[in-house]
């Protein structure tokens, strides 16, 4: 088979359309058989060297796939060979083939696009595990979301108004922000225009954020501890603005707030199946009404991944950047 491998830690260019061997499943894992998978942020880290996958993962990117059951490994049931899946990975997604723990797999939902499930495992679960399991937004609340037109972005404006949550989020061009509109976002910032804190301010009434989702880390951990409502929850899950910061406690124990950090990749394989299956239970339902979609800005073919790489470098796009095979 074909997978992109890392010649050396650095640019989009050192991504290469490789032939290697085909990977067989273990027990208690399947063989997927790979129509798309996604650009994630997490990739560009492990092409550069800074993010190597778990122990035991595949040393290929790709944190997730799309495709359909090629094989199963011992001892796996409830799924059958030809069945169409979609799965949450520690790597290997950029590959014709890749072996998933049965655990970390979830159906196509009805009335989603096969390749366009590609879309979906990396950011529902982020999302679902952060927004809901950890911080525990309720119905009613104010969550602010950084970099709302990303992947990431999209699927939690949607998931919040699902739950008739309040959504503010920060962008940096008006399309971005009037795609994030379209989604149900109610109070949109641009951050290269406007101070985040003010406007979610004066927006709130000076309630602040029950919840904030941020991308960006130590560049805005002081600013969003300033955004919070009174016991609001802080989930950091990326650190584009860096990986130190200074935390005002005080302000932090005046707010009666919480500060979470959460990695989905390095998580054990039990608690990344404990988080799939609340995905579906809870979120599949509403993709399959149509309450949520997967929001998809391009697809590129999967041998010129570094043209996805590109893409999420220059962030210009809106949802997700997918690699296909066909």
């Amino acid at each position: 088979m074909h997978a992109i491998t890392i010649s050396e830690p650095g640019g989009p260019d050192v991504l290469l359309w490789s032939e290697v061997d085909d990977p067989r499943p273990a027990p208690g894992e399947v063989l997927v058989e790979v129509v798309a998978s996604a650009v994630n942020r997490a990739d560009l880290l492990q092409r550069q060297g800074f993010y190597d996958p778990p122990p035991g993962a595949s040393p290929y990117p790709g944190l997730e796939v799309s495709g359909r059951i090629a094989a199963l490994g011992a001892g796996v049931s409830g799924w059958a060979v030809g069945d169409e899946v979609c799965a949450l990975l520690g790597g290997g997604g950029y590959a014709e083939k890749v072996a998933v723990p049965a655990g970390q797999l979830l159906p196509v939902p009805s009335g989603v696009d096969l390749v366009e499930a590609a879309a979906l495992p990396e950011v529902v679960c982020t999302v679902w595990s952060n927004v809901f399991m950890v911080a525990g937004l309720r119905p009613g609340e104010t969550l602010l979301v950084h970099g709302g037109s990303s992947g990431i972005g999209t699927m939690a404006i949607q998931l919040a108004k699902a739950v008739d949550a309040r959504v503010a989020v920060t962008a940096g061009t008006a399309a971005k922000l009037e795609s994030c509109r379209e989604l149900g976002a109610d109070i949109l910032i641009n951050y290269r225009e406007q101070d985040f804190v003010a406007e979610l301010g004066k927006a709130t009434e000076g309630h602040g954020a029950d919840v904030i989702l941020d991308n960006m880390g130590a560049k805005y951990l002081d600013r969003n501890i300033q955004a919070l409502a009174t016991s609001g929850r802080l989930a950091i899950i990326g650190m584009q603005g860096g990986v130190k910061g200074e935390l005002n406690l005080s302000a932090l124990m005046n707010k009666r707030a919480a500060v979470t950090a959460t990695s989905l990749r390095a998580r054990p394989a039990t608690e990344k199946a404990a988080v799939v299956a609340a995905v579906r239970e809870h979120v599949w339902p509403l993709l399959s009404s149509g309450a949520v979609k997967p929001v998809v800005d391009r697809r590129i073919p999967m041998s010129e991944a570094a043209t996805g790489h590109r893409v999420l470098d220059e962030s210009t796009h809106i949802g997700k950047v997918l690699l296909t095979t066909g």
